[in-house]
């Protein structure tokens, strides 16, 4: 058996099963910092993903609960591809990637993890960042701490737009 350590996990797994949908909960939490939004608009958020495919992983989400592109008005298709254009630009400052990965699973058979509320995944990568731990191991490992990211991410998107939603 393969083992990693990574206790910050351990709040994961003791946390309570999750009722309810977690990007609706997100804004209405009132600590953004502690969910990880990084930027608000009127029509949705910017937030760190909390179970990242790379380090540095963002998700536009609309603020309205919608499962489908086609049920956005277009205010709020306008809105998320501002913020998904708005992450890029802040990943490019604060990590400087070799390239993005941006888009969205539609339904579970898609992959989406949150079926029924929309969200476009924003993800930095970099030359070589499928290195022999995915390929071999099936593990992917990831260089810094939700909480680091957060701060350096927080950090690009003020002085790109002022302060942010803290």
């Amino acid at each position: 058996m393969k083992r990693l350590w990574a206790p910050w996990r351990f709040a994961y797994i003791a946390a309570p099963a999750v009722t309810g949908c977690v990007l609706c909960e997100a804004p209405a939490s009132g600590d953004d910092r502690a969910v990880l939004i990084l930027h608000r608009v009127p029509e949705g958020y910017l937030i760190l993903n909390r179970f990242p495919y790379n380090t540095g992983h963002l998700m536009a989400v609309p603020l309205r609960h919608l499962a489908r592109p086609d049920e956005l008005t277009p205010r709020e298709a306008e809105a998320l591809m501002a913020l998904v254009s708005l992450g890029v630009r802040a990943l490019e400052r604060a990590m400087e990637p070799d390239g993005f990965n941006v888009g969205m699973n539609l339904g579970r058979v898609a992959g989406a993890g949150i079926a029924d509320h929309l969200h476009l995944h924003v993800v930095p990568r970099w030359s070589g960042d499928t290195n022999f731990m995915p390929v071999l191991g099936g593990v992917k490992v990831l260089p810094e701490h939700l909480d680091d990211t957060y701060q350096r991410l927080a950090t690009a998107l003020a002085s790109l737009v002022g302060p942010g939603t803290d």
